[in-house]
């Protein structure tokens, strides 16, 4: 099948890209006290020149003491690790692909395995990592506040410096998704609730005060997702009729695009239709929507970090979809990790160069 339609340009607001492909974001640990160095900047231009329309970077922190697990996860904030940021958006843009940083706060999270662990606690609407399990404060509603504020900062000095949009971090049980999720939000304020759209309520002033600081013309992205890290068959949202009072508060607030995270692009979200989640997503909100998981290759990227290796797969039935129209981007992750060129492999039909991937891919920035 070809894959002419993954090589159409897109645009949207101040994102015009060549070409369907996104890279996701994917945690590298590679910026020692939150400081992007040259080498972080080198990894991300390394996949510009092999024709990814748009990165969006791993996920960096805001600025909340406690916003991060481990030290050498990169910042959004401060004059250091926001020169670094500004090294690699001028490396992205000079080697021909747009680039947002996934901006992200981890909420309330497991000790990290190298025995660091922030200043203050970590902080989330109720302590709670995961249903019975409490490794943090419960945040006040001046820490809400606060946090709403250094999520907009971070935006607004994104779009200052250069960068084509933003992606905010709502997904996989981090902070927006522990309001989302009621095992892990047990407030009684109005950032808590018996429902779904009632625990939109913090995402959604997050994404107002990201739209108040960037303005109407920045394309604003939104990663969801419904599984869990302690429940990967977890579904946020049941039915469809649930999905749409979820999706359209954050709609309505600004979101341009959402990004839907499933552990493999192919499997249908609801009985009695084969849409997968960002299928669903357009058909329920009509806005732009990213699908990811599994693109490209055999395994997903849970048993990736548990140490299993996956080869490389057609994309038939990734452009049959994107052919009848369920999503208009494609995120792709490890296959970019271990290979930059692997956008220019496959537009230019050299499949049999494709690599698989490996875990040792995890532990370096593939440069060649």
């Amino acid at each position: 099948m070809s894959t002419d339609s993954l090589f159409k340009p897109f645009s949207l607001k101040s994102l015009n890209i060549k070409n369907r492909i996104v890279m996701a974001p994917m945690t590298r640990s590679f910026s020692p006290n939150g400081v992007p160095g040259e080498n972080v900047a080198t990894y991300y231009r390394k996949r510009a020149e092999g024709e990814v329309g748009l990165i969006l970077s791993e996920g960096t922190v805001i600025d909340r003491v406690s916003s991060s697990n481990d030290a050498n996860i990169p910042h959004f904030y401060g004059a250091e690790s926001l020169a670094g940021w500004q090294k690699v958006i001028n490396e992205v843009h000079a080697g021909g692909a747009q680039m947002g940083p996934q901006i992200w706060h981890m909420g309330v999270m497991d000790n990290h395995h190298s025995g660091w662990v922030p200043s203050q606690p970590f902080e989330g609407p109720s302590g709670l990592n995961r249903p019975g399990f409490n490794n943090g404060n419960t945040m006040t509603e001046k820490d809400i506040e606060d946090t709403i504020i250094a999520y907009g900062k971070a935006a607004a000095d994104a779009k200052r410096l250069g960068f084509d949009t933003v992606e905010i971090h709502g997904a996989h049980g981090y902070l927006i998704d522990q309001f989302f999720w009621e095992g892990t939000n047990e407030r009684t304020d109005i950032y808590g609730g018996k429902t779904l759209a009632e625990r939109t309520r913090f995402g959604v002033e997050v994404i107002k005060e990201v739209r108040r600081q960037v303005g109407e013309d920045f394309a604003l992205i939104i990663r969801l997702s419904q599984f869990k890290p302690a429940a990967y068959d977890y579904k946020l949202a049941k039915t469809p009729q649930e999905m749409e009072a979820w999706l359209n508060p954050l709609v309505d607030a600004g979101v341009d695009i959402l990004h839907c995270s499933q552990r493999r692009f192919w499997e249908p979200e609801f009985e009695g239709s084969d849409l997968n989640f960002a299928g669903w997503a357009k058909k329920l909100t009509g806005k732009a929507t990213i699908t990811v998981g599994s693109v490209g290759l055999s395994g997903d990227f849970f048993g990736a970090f548990a140490g299993e290796s996956s080869q490389a797969t057609s994309l038939d039935e990734l452009t049959r979809r994107m052919d009848r129209g369920d999503f208009d981007l494609v995120g792709v992750g490890r296959p970019l990790l271990s290979d930059p060129s692997w956008t220019q492999k496959i537009h230019e039909g050299r499949t049999s160069e494709l690599k698989g991937f490996s875990k040792e891919a995890l532990g370096e920035l593939v440069l060649d």
